[in-house]
């Protein structure tokens, strides 16, 4: 019986330092992590802004949001990047953005966990 108990601890723990490595490997990095923020920002303006002041904005200006929201990517990334702060936990990474571009526009607060290569965002507030 001790045998099989001695077996059962060597899986279990060479199967939890396997899980680790294999965690490690796949935590996300920051880059990744501001591609994903700008992708989910750039999907929320144009599927809930844009569709709120397109017709009033095209109307008066000839405007079309979804056009000025592509060409801002490059800036929303170095903004997420300057408003993100990551802690490593070298398995997985919590990321904190606090997103405020000025006095004018509400501010908000997104709380997201890198594992596994992906990205989950368990926190999204207006402030």
């Amino acid at each position: 019986m001790k045998a099989l108990t001695i077996i059962a601890y060597t899986g279990a723990a060479a199967g939890l330092a396997a899980l680790g490595v294999t965690m490690a490997k796949t935590n996300p990095s920051q880059v990744e992590y501001e591609e994903y923020a700008v992708q989910r920002l750039t999907k929320y303006l144009k599927t809930d802004v844009c569709k709120k002041t397109t017709n009033i904005l095209e109307n008066l200006i000839h405007f079309n949001c979804e056009k000025l929201v592509d060409s801002a990517n490059p800036q929303m990334q170095e903004i997420i990047a300057r408003t993100t702060e990551r802690q490593n936990y070298m398995i997985f990474s919590i990321y904190r953005t606090d997103l405020k571009i000025n006095a004018w526009m509400p501010s908000y607060k997104f709380e997201t966990v890198g594992a596994f290569d992906q990205f989950y965002t368990y926190t999204a507030e207006e402030q």
